[in-house]
């Protein structure tokens, strides 16, 4: 017999977890308010872009084991209630609850007797509490956040390196390790079925208290974030003393102790989780009376990594900026997903524009989601080569595979040829200045 689960929310993590869930023996009812996303969904296909989401989709969808709505009715049934609504920041960079509580609030009138209402999404310490007296006295809270990474979500969901669940009720912990058990499973099928490769090893399965759960994501991304911070932090030296912060951090993560990933310097961390999460912790701890400035300055880097990137062009370009024309490329947060929040790259493309530049911007997923949050001026264009031409200068934003491999021989060929500036230190710069160029990393010669 099939379990029956319901997913709330069907943003990133809540269309992923119930993609997968639906191919891995459950009947998933995937709620949204969204008539619009539901739509999409109901077509067989995602509304954002992620490697290997849409063939998940079809076979659920197809299938009817995956049954997309704006109705809560799918609550009836469900052993599992998961929510996975947003939790945007306000204003003062605290965490915004109110779809946490409002989805918390429907559902109760659809649990049953026996089910388990679980959050997925990301909360600050102590939001559990909360929510329990919201719910019925007899409906298990447990907290189950989320470690996917954005284009890498179906394989961070199916490879998962640990599975953490915090509550008082072991019984409810263990229904709710029971579906990652079944993704374990099915794993090898679901990823032929996605075209997905196999990563890393069989992960772990952790359980501890709701508050240590919650603690434990935010903490995770903060400390990510920390990482990338420290590295940026580093480059600006290098620059300034003639290092390669490159074989600087190759050589510091090769300390089994630290490790390399995170420690990559450019123009700063994006995206719907870090920026928010570390805005998150730092309010969360000072209402708890506690002081965070390690965090405090690691949004202080990051916040200056566009502008110390500008800086870097306008000297490369005898010191002005302005009627020059510049090619931004990459628009997305990553490679990999089409998401455009916080991006870096559009930071950039605006802090340009604000400076009287004609910017060119290009992204091969994220042009459309990404244009809300340009300024007018700015010219988005549908080919890279287009957004080439005739530039005084080319940021390479986002390490998309197609910036990867680009030709500079395009650019040597030119009269003018643009300074390339490699704002993801993702090329050997050997490689462009073979070709005539005038390459700018960060933190590299």
């Amino acid at each position: 017999m099939r379990k029956t689960i319901s997913v709330i929310g069907s943003g990133y993590v809540g269309v992923t977890t119930a993609a997968i869930a639906s191919n891995a023996g459950y009947t998933v009812h995937l709620i949204d308010i969204n008539p619009d996303r539901i739509k999409v969904l109901k077509s067989g296909k995602s509304f954002f872009y992620e490697e290997g989401i849409d063939a998940l989709i079809k076979h659920g969808v197809e299938n009817k084991t995956l049954l997309p709505s704006t109705e809560y009715e799918g609550i009836r049934e469900s052993q599992l209630v998961i929510s996975c609504v947003g939790t945007p920041d306000n204003p003062d960079g605290s965490s915004n609850l109110e779809y946490v509580f409002a989805a918390a609030k429907t559902a109760c009138d659809y649990l049953q007797p026996g089910s388990v209402y679980v959050q997925k999404s990301t909360v600050p310490v102590g939001t559990g509490s909360q929510v329990k007296k919201i719910l019925p006295k007899t409906t298990p809270y447990v907290s189950n956040p989320e470690f996917l990474r954005e284009g890498t979500a179906v394989s961070d969901t199916l490879f998962f390196d640990r599975i953490v669940t915090g509550g008082d009720d072991s019984s409810a912990l263990e229904l709710v390790l029971d579906l990652y058990r079944a993704f374990e499973e099915n794993r090898d099928e679901i990823a032929n079925r996605a075209n997905i490769e196999r990563s890393g090893d069989d992960g772990l399965y952790i359980k501890t208290n709701l508050e240590s759960a919650e603690l434990i994501k935010v903490t995770a991304n903060a400390f990510l974030a920390l990482k990338i911070s420290f590295a940026n932090s580093i480059a600006k030296l290098a620059d300034k003393s003639g290092a390669d912060i490159v074989d600087v951090m190759d050589a510091v993560g090769a300390d089994r102790r630290i490790g390399r990933a995170f420690l990559n310097a450019g123009r700063g961390y994006g995206g719907g989780c870090f920026p928010k999460d570390v805005s998150g912790l730092i309010t969360s701890a000072s209402e708890h009376g506690v002081d965070m400035p390690i965090m405090t300055a690691a949004t202080d880097v990051n916040t200056s990594m566009p502008g110390y990137i500008a800086n870097k062009v306008q000297e490369a370009l005898d010191g002005s900026l302005k009627g020059k024309t510049v090619a931004v490329l990459g628009l997305a947060f990553k490679a990999g997903t089409s998401d455009a929040r916080r991006s870096p790259g559009v930071a950039l493309a605006n802090l340009l524009d604000k400076l009287e530049v004609n910017v060119q911007a290009y992204d091969p997923e994220a042009n459309e989601e990404a244009e809300p949050d340009l300024r007018q001026g700015i010219n988005i264009v549908s080919e890279l080569n287009e957004a080439i031409q005739n530039t005084d200068a080319i940021i390479f934003a986002v390490d998309w595979n197609q910036f990867k491999d680009f030709d500079f021989t395009k650019l040597s060929s030119l009269k003018n040829k643009p300074v390339v500036v490699d704002a993801m230190n993702m090329f050997t710069p050997s490689d462009i200045s073979d070709n005539g160029l005038l390459y700018l990393g960060v933190g590299r010669k």
